[in-house]
């Protein structure tokens, strides 16, 4: 849960001022504004543009939460800065995401026709050289652009933004969809409600940009909303709001016998897309009557007959790389997996294995951090994310093709419900669930998946977080 609020906060937060194409200067300075999160005050944000003397524009912005997690006080910050040179065009990025277990880096500058990138994740580093972005001044402050460009309903703009902890250039669109009057300040003010639309991600945001080009309110994925405000009001923030429970889908009762049930049958309804609606030999998941009905089986592996390490299947080899987040060829995890694998070259038992040790070993907390498999392996504790990225690291170092997965699963705490959880899926001559959370070697039928593979494909998961509802049929309720 906490890695997708932090993808939606890193770089997501919408450009909260705006410019004009050559004059910038009544806008340059700080603009603060109120963070929340379900409707709930969560933190603040502060925006800053400035002029430079070699005529260079910084825009930054510095979000700071303050939530709880079943009921633990948790802060992260999440500050971006953006250098455009004298002629509009990106020059440097610099980004910094600070948790409980310390901070993470992201910084890229432009050489020539190339992005040099460098990222700091669990104390290692990592150089990369990419294309040079097309993201230029005007992108960033799209919206006053789409305003004088035109200003009418209907009216549109393409953008695009270079997001470093996805190492991507995102194509957007911003288009005008109303245009209303609001009193701000105590006076009448034209106000442009702007839908923002990141293309490749299916995520939108909705702007109220007065017409000098500030930003009064925006709201990202139906999950986030930020709202002009004075200092002193935007930084009044009591950690008020558990963002688990928040987020969650609460049922009316419990769900009797839930994790050892070998058949599931739920009704889910919000905004999911084909993007969401994973089918396999687990689970099913489709589009049925203005619904969606879920139904998953206890899968059983009596005479099916594993992969043997090392795997040389082509198709998934892709799922044995290292990964920004996921570093299983750092020599710590290479080790840790041998010692715990021991020889053994059954893809299933070095599972199982790997499963039973993360279970065993890593102390369960509620954390907020930008999770990766060097720092947990390094601390030995967190919740569902730390358990997952760790057992996937551990997975890859062994030679198991493994990749991350989130969704929602059952879990029964006073408020039972469908929580939003992380697990993961493991190559063993076909895919199987694995969740090294709950010590299931092969996922139970209340698994819900939604999403899978990296962090940029999990973030399809945000505009859906806190609005999936689920029914649960009378008969699998106690006494049915």
């Amino acid at each position: 849960m906490k890695r997708l609020i932090l993808m939606v906060s890193l770089g997501l937060f919408p450009r909260l001022l705006a410019a004009q194409e050559l004059d910038i200067s009544a806008l340059l300075g700080k603009t603060w504004y109120g963070v929340y999160m379900s409707g709930q005050k969560s933190g603040y944000a502060v925006n800053d543009v400035a002029k430079n003397g070699d005529g260079s524009v910084t825009v930054s912005e510095d979000a700071r939460f303050h939530i709880t997690m079943e009921n633990v006080k948790q802060d992260m910050r999440i500050f971006s800065e953006r250098v455009y040179a004298q002629d509009g065009a990106l020059s440097q990025v610099k980004t910094r995401v600070e948790t409980l277990s310390g901070e993470s880096q992201f910084d890229a500058v432009v050489r020539g026709d190339s992005l040099l990138m460098r990222s700091v994740v669990g104390g290692e580093a990592l150089e990369v050289e990419l294309p040079r972005p097309r993201e230029s001044l005007q992108d960033a402050f799209k919206q006053i652009e789409l305003i004088h460009k035109g200003g009418e309903i209907g009216s549109e703009l393409h953008y695009s933004i270079f997001e470093p902890m996805y190492r991507k250039e995102i194509d957007g669109i911003s288009k005008v969809i109303a245009i209303e009057e609001r009193v701000f300040d105590g006076v009448p003010t034209k106000v442009y409600k702007i839908k923002n639309t990141l293309l490749d991600m299916g995520i939108d945001s909705i702007s109220y940009v007065a017409e000098d080009g500030t930003t009064l309110e925006d709201e990202v994925a139906g999950l986030i909303t930020t709202r002009l405000e004075p200092e002193e009001i935007a930084k009044d923030v009591n950690y008020s709001n558990d963002v688990i429970v928040s987020n969650a889908a609460l049922i009316d009762a419990p769900i009797e016998n839930a994790r050892a049930r070998p058949f599931l049958k739920l009704r889910l309804t919000g905004p999911l897309t084909e993007a969401h609606l994973f089918n396999d030999e687990r689970q099913y998941l489709a589009d049925k009557d203005g619904a969606y009905e879920f139904s998953a089986h206890l899968i059983e592996l009596d005479g099916f007959v594993p992969a043997t390490l090392p795997v040389h299947d082509a198709s998934v080899q892709e799922w044995l790389k290292p990964s920004l987040f996921i570093q299983s060829e750092d020599p710590k995890l290479i080790d840790k997996a041998k010692e715990i694998a021991g020889d053994e070259t059954n893809a299933l038992k070095v599972s199982t294995k790997l499963c039973h040790w993360v279970y065993e070993n890593v102390r369960t907390t509620f954390s907020a951090q930008l999770s990766n498999t060097l720092e947990v392996l390094e601390h030995m504790e967190g919740d569902c994310t730390e358990h997952s990225v760790l057992f996937i690291g551990l997975a890859r170092a062994a030679g198991l093709p493994a990749r991350e997965v989130a969704g929602l699963i059952y879990v029964d705490n006073g408020r039972p419900g469908f929580y939003f959880h992380q697990w993961a899926t493991v190559w063993i001559g076909k895919w199987i669930d694995v969740d090294p959370t709950f010590n299931q070697p092969l996922a139970d039928v209340t698994h819900i998946k939604l999403a899978e593979g990296d962090l940029f494909q999990q973030a399809r998961l945000i505009p859906i977080i806190g609005q999936i509802k689920v029914q649960v049929p009378e008969s699998v309720a106690p006494g049915g």
